[in-house]
């Protein structure tokens, strides 16, 4: 296992990022109306963010927390970012799940709702997620 823990914050970022692409193409794919497309798409979506999750608790147990190196006007940035980031984490999950059942026990007009809700918080979980890896392992690493 020592021999992966480098390479999980990478992974996790392509995780993350692949969950992103899913998710735009998800919601691309229900704007033409291509349900069984977006179906597909944001199950995809859901299986990358599971795998991230199991990634990165696993990094985090195994090597606990990164101390983000960058000084001035980027600390503040940085802090916001991964303070709403992690906000925002927790409650993806109940409501990612929330939403998918409804919309796969063809609850529509529910799972339109939650949609509203569901989609640009996971959206911007992903998103961030990305952010403070680069910030992290990529921008600030020293």
């Amino acid at each position: 296992m020592d021999a992966i823990l480098p390479y999980l914050p990478h992974l996790n970022a392509g995780l993350n990022l692949t969950a992103a692409v899913f998710l735009v193409l998800g919601f691309l794919a229900v704007k033409k109306g291509n349900i069984e497309t977006h179906k597909k798409w944001m199950l995809t979506a859901f299986v990358f963010s599971a795998l991230f999750l199991t990634s990165y608790l696993v990094h985090k147990f195994m090597s606990g927390d990164m101390k983000f190196q960058g000084e001035g006007w980027v600390r503040p940035v940085y802090f916001f970012i991964l303070i709403s980031h992690v906000i925002l984490a927790m409650l993806i999950l109940p409501l990612a799940i929330t939403t998918i059942l409804l919309g796969l026990f063809n609850k529509v007009e529910k799972h339109r709702k939650f949609a509203k809700v569901t989609f640009p918080i996971w959206m911007y979980v992903s998103v961030t997620g990305v952010l403070v890896y680069l910030f992290l392992y990529q921008l600030y690493a020293k």
